[in-house]
């Protein structure tokens, strides 16, 4: 601090040292150079008291401080008593060198301002700005220049009459964001304004560097001053960029650092200055104008909770410092142009007279300037009204800028023939009186104005709901009073004492209305109170947006793009709630993704950019839904119930479809990526409410501040590395994906691992086609992850709701095995990890084992009967169709003249050979085809009998005689009857789904929490013990991807109590069960298995024996998704479970 202290005082003796050596300065005898902070001081002092009595008063605080400026100056150069130290301190601040001025506080002032504005407003307002500040600037010019050098008599040249007009066409940004601060005009108009002079203050100081350098003799043609204007303005914006982006790298590297943070941000604005202004000779003010505009758009996500509100507080205290000092310092400049050099008015005694004159020509350039470019500026952005039009005429105040520019010239004259000391002055007097005027003038009466215009009156709406507001706080004080008034230390107090101190609620009326008439409703609705009540619930959305990024369930990146959606469906609050469009680009894949999954990229490059776009999109849906149902509450506890508030929170939650929807396809699909993301926002969670723990410990003295700052340290660190080292999405090797795949994994080692090394790995996006129907099959696609939708001509079945398969299936085995076209179009409704075997490879395996090519038939059956009956089929699971195959089913081989009989409580599917009806009317059935028994009382059939004599593939009898050798599968459905389903627990992240057959029969990728395992063996083992003999049981344990459960193998005979099926074929048995084989085992399959145990069955061609029930058959394990790459081998990748509640054991 000393040391910081000590090059503050230096500061202004350095300057005086200069001036001694210039001689322009005055004998060390007359001050002290510690006199400046004195005037720093005193300034501070009367800029507070000014603010604090002018308060709630009309009369703008910048131009109270401009008269205290120039009294001071007053007071010290135009009287005999001078003020002593203060006025030492007075004359060393004058005399400062005008850059200086400039490169002390513009930076600071620049940088706050634009780094205030909001983006989005920019981004429509963009146009308007530069119209303003380009073409406008340009105007304004040569209006001003040409009436200086036409009416003035002082015979200036074209250049320098140019140069003054220069000077005083720029806004000045100091003196109109302090005026706008005050006013409280629309964010519309304040973002027109306050953008226009921060660029056109850049745009003068480039034309003033231009004429000031062709005053001084140089030539510049027309091509030589576009490439000037160019290079000075396009660089600015360049560099400003280039320092943006270079300090929001860096501060992505520090962590929870609040000090080091905002003073970065202080130190990038001063560096970007000085670089571009001294090193680059490119505008300094565009380029920390560009560098504050880049921090709004990109780095205001940077600063969460307390951060963010001390960058608040820091900048708009050294916004007010500056401000503060630069309008008391502009007023003593005034002062010290006017009075010290009496010269002036000798020898143009009608100076003051031109002074006039000239501020009139400032007022109508601006007019004309506005009036010439309206035309184009009401049909940009927002457009502008009339009354707004006249604001940004009377607004165009002059400041510190121009008075410092002036100066700069006053500096350099006198030491050339060119720019005489005389004009010197006079461009001192003339810009300062015009800072002095428009300030006083214009700064004044700019709120009268806008009063006089009913621009600073709140609409009917607003006035409603505010008086709608007054009432429910008279409410809370009633309920707040009701909380406090009886005191069991100090006793009761009555309620009208405590009023008459609320005076804001004193005034309050009648009853209270509510802000929507109660005839508001369908097509009667207000279209004000609509817009009113749409923007209201997208602020709360905002606001929660906000909360969610402090919290952690969001990025920065994230949270950019959701507050930018939200300030798109407030543009667009008129029509419709519509916030969600501008979110939908970033839950779908764009264009690019399509490019990459061409053969030139690798397929692990695909997938990682695959995962993480559906990473960052199910954050992005997951804040949605979140932050509607936080506003749509909130709304509803304000509002109450009103027709318009319904129809709003209605339209929120008709929003939230598109997301619901989408979270629920991952949820199936690929649950790693919600895990993932789930994970990582609760633990961020979980860290900060540890933080708040251990700090509001120390706030009420249970720990000390040391202990307090050893526990929030390891705290912080492990915050840090979640943040450095975030949970990842790690799906399993693909060789343990291949071999999960309960086709590949139920075959001999000697059968599957040259199947495996023929495997093709390939990730596709929603929309893309497997196989077309008729085409001939190339090879058989294995699902591993992933929703694939099926369409046929040729299978005129109208009773498929969901026609799709998901992760586990086998698609075109039939169509190999039979060598006939595929029977249907097959396009992914998702993203599909799915593995490719060539036709040819799978032949090649149909001879190596009888017992391979019966089991090759019967996975093939179970795509089949859900392309033939989904009917029937379509309600069973892929797991409750493995366990209906494993347990339920019996494929038969028969010979010519054989019969095959159908029992009432069984469907069979010919899969090849040839067959007949049996009876009176034969009937020869090709294959594929159904055969459905024509007796019993199955409701399935009842209910579906039209529907299955409609289509060609379906046949209805008992009895079938064979033709040529065919192969039939039957399956005894009696359970299923029984049932009326395999009835399923589901377990969603919503309330319904648009996709009803890919629920999960178990517990699995329910939520995104895990139970513990002590506290769900229990509940599992009781379950087990009630589901023994149950076929929803056996679904169960047979789920596909996520089961880390290996059941105990049973024969594939039925169930007791049921009926076995005799062999219609005495030439050719049934397959009997094989226990000690692989191939009629139904497995876990999918990319939840445990990675060991994959192993295990790898070297051992064995299934590993189950654990017992009492050691928790079902347990559950927790994976370590961290990207820490040290324990892949021992990695698990295993189920994720729903638990409503969590909660910790304790120890006892």
């Amino acid at each position: 601090m000393e040391s910081v202290s000590e090059g503050l005082l230096q500061l202004p003796y350095r300057i005086l040292e200069e001036e001694q050596k210039s001689g322009g300065g005055s004998s060390p005898s007359e001050g002290n150079p510690t006199d400046a902070v004195i005037f720093v001081g005193i300034s501070l002092v009367l800029g507070i008291a000014c603010r604090h009595l002018l308060r709630g008063t009309r009369v703008p605080y910048t131009v109270a401080l401009l008269i205290i400026g120039i009294a001071l100056g007053s007071l010290e150069y135009g009287t005999s008593h001078q003020l002593g130290k203060i006025g030492d301190g007075i004359r060393l601040w004058a005399s400062i060198d005008p850059e200086l001025l400039l490169a002390v506080f513009l930076p600071a002032l620049l940088f706050e301002s634009s780094f205030a504005m909001e983006v989005h407003q920019i981004k429509r307002c963009l146009v308007q700005m530069i119209l303003l500040a380009g073409p406008g600037v340009m105007i304004s010019t040569f209006f001003l220049g040409a009436a200086l050098k036409l009416t003035f008599p002082y015979d200036w040249s074209w250049k320098t009459s140019l140069l003054l007009g220069g000077l005083l066409s720029a806004t000045d940004p100091v003196a109109v964001v302090a005026l706008l601060k005050e006013l409280g005009a629309s964010k519309k108009l304040n973002t027109i304004i306050e953008g226009e002079s921060l660029m056109n203050d850049g745009t003068a100081i480039v034309v003033y560097q231009l004429f000031y350098q062709m005053v001084l003799g140089k030539s510049f043609g027309w091509g030589a001053i576009i490439k000037f204007l160019a290079q000075v303005s396009l660089g600015a914006v360049g560099m400003g960029l280039a320092f943006g982006i270079a300090s929001v790298l860096w501060l992505g590297f520090i962590f929870n650092d609040t000090v080091i943070e905002i003073a970065l941000t202080l130190a990038v604005s001063y560096i970007a200055f000085f670089t571009a202004q001294e090193g680059a000779d490119v505008s300094g003010v565009l380029t920390v104008m560009t560098l504050g505009m880049f921090y709004a758009a990109v780095a205001r996500t940077a600063f969460k909770g307390e951060s963010q509100q001390s960058l608040h507080y820091f900048w708009e205290m050294v916004a007010y410092i500056a401000n503060t000092l630069i309008f008391i310092l502009s007023g003593v400049v005034i002062a010290e142009g006017i009075l010290g050099n009496d010269k002036i008015f000798e020898n143009h005694g009608n100076s003051w007279g031109y002074l006039i004159l000239l501020y009139l020509f400032v007022q109508v350039s601006r007019l004309f300037v506005v009036a010439t470019l309206y035309p184009v500026l009401r049909n940009f952005g927002y457009g502008l009204e009339w009354k707004e039009a006249i604001i940004l005429v009377w607004s165009g105040l002059r400041g510190a800028v121009a008075l410092s520019l002036s100066l700069s010239v006053k500096r350099s004259s006198g030491g050339s023939s060119l720019i005489t000391s005389e004009t010197g002055t006079l461009f001192v007097f003339f810009t300062g009186g015009i800072v002095f005027l428009t300030l006083i003038v214009n700064g004044s009466t700019t709120q009268y104005i806008l009063h006089l215009l009913d621009m600073d009156k709140l609409s009917a709406t607003k006035r409603r709901i505010l008086d709608y507001t007054k009432y429910e706080m008279l409410n809370t004080a009633f309920k707040t009073f009701g909380d406090l008034g009886d005191d069991e230390e100090l006793g009761p107090v009555d309620w009208p004492t405590v009023k008459r101190y609320i005076r804001c609620l004193n005034d309050l009326e009648g009853v209270p209305m509510h802000p929507h008439s109660a005839s508001e409703t369908g097509d009667s609705l207000d279209p004000t109170n609509l817009r009113d009540i749409r923007i209201r619930l997208l602020n709360g959305v905002q606001a929660a947006y906000w909360a969610m990024l402090d919290e952690g369930r969001i990025t920065q990146t994230a949270a950019n793009i959701l507050m930018q959606s939200v300030d798109e469906g407030i543009d667009l609050a008129s029509n419709e709630l519509c916030d969600w469009r501008g979110l939908k680009d970033n839950v779908s894949f764009p264009n690019y993704y399509k490019f990459l999954q061409t053969s030139m990229f690798p397929q692990k490059l695909i997938t990682y950019f695959t995962v993480e776009r559906l990473e960052f999109a199910c954050s992005i849906c997951a804040a949605f839904l979140r932050a509607h149902k936080i506003a749509r509450q909130q709304l509803h506890d304000f509002i109450g119930d009103s027709g318009i508030a319904s129809v709003v929170i209605e339209e929120s939650k008709v929003e939230g479809e598109d997301a619901r929807k989408f979270l629920e396809d991952v949820r199936v699909n690929f649950p790693q990526v919600l895990h993932v993301v789930k994970t990582r926002q609760v633990t961020y969670s979980v860290l900060n409410h540890l933080i708040d723990y251990i700090q509001n410990l120390e706030k009420v003295g249970l720990l000390e501040e040391k202990e307090m700052l050893h526990l929030h340290d390891a705290v912080q660190s492990d915050l840090k590395r979640l943040l450095r080292n975030p949970p990842l999405v790690k799906f399993p090797k693909i060789s343990d994906l291949i071999c999960a795949h309960p086709l590949l994994r139920e075959l001999p080692p000697s059968v599957r691992e040259p199947l495996e090394l023929s495997t093709k790995e390939i990730m596709k996006l929603s929309g893309m086609t497997l196989y077309r129907e008729g085409s001939k099959p190339s090879g058989i696609w294995l699902i591993s992850n992933g929703v694939v939708k099926w369409t046929s001509k040729s299978i005129r079945n109208k009773h498929s709701l969901h026609p799709v398969f998901t992760h586990g299936s086998t698609l075109g085995l039939y169509e190999v095995l039979i060598g006939k076209p595929y029977m249907s179009d097959m396009v992914t409704d998702s993203v599909v990890l799915c593995f490719f075997i060539e036709s040819d490879k799978i032949l090649s395996i149909l001879r190596s084992d009888p017992a391979v090519e019966d089991f090759l038939w019967q996975q093939s059956a179970i795509a089949l009967s859900r392309l033939l009956l989904p009917q029937i089929f379509e309600k069973l699971t892929m797991q409750d169709m493995r366990a209906l195959i494993a347990e339920r089913s019996k494929m038969t081989t028969c010979l010519r003249g054989e019969i095959i009989e159908i029992p009432y409580h069984c469907i069979g599917f010919l899969l090849e050979g040839f067959i007949k009806t049996h009876g009176l009317q034969e009937e020869l059935i090709t294959p594929p085809a159904a055969l459905i028994p024509s007796q019993g009382n199955l409701s399935f059939r009842s209910a579906e009998t039209s529907g299955v004599e409609a289509v060609s593939f379906s046949h209805q009898g008992s009895c079938y005689l064979v033709e040529t050798r065919a192969r039939v599968i039957i399956f005894d459905i009696a359970a299923f009857e029984a049932n009326k389903a395999v009835v399923r627990r589901t377990s969603s992240l919503f309330s319904h789904s648009s996709d009803q057959p890919h629920k999960s029969l178990s517990r699995e990728h329910g939520n995104l929490m895990s139970w513990p395992e002590h506290f769900y063996k229990a509940r599992q083992q009781k379950q087990n013990s009630e589901e023994t003999n149950s076929l929803s049981a056996r679904a169960m344990q047979l789920s596909i991807f996520g089961n880390m459960v290996d059941v105990q193998r049973r024969s594939r005979s039925f169930a007791t109590g049921t009926q076995t099926m005799q062999s219609h074929s005495l030439s050719f048995p049934s397959i009997p069960s094989h226990l000690n084989r692989r191939l009629v085992s139904v497995r876990s399959e999918g990319a939840t298995t445990v990675r060991e145990k994959l192993e295990v069955s790898r070297s051992t061609g064995q299934i590993p024996a189950p654990p017992s029930q009492n050691a928790g058959a079902n347990e559950s394990h927790v994976i370590d998704y961290s990207s820490d790459d040290s324990g892949a081998e021992d990695e698990l990748i295993v189920r994720i479970d729903s638990p409503s509640l969590l909660s910790f054991p304790q120890d006892s």
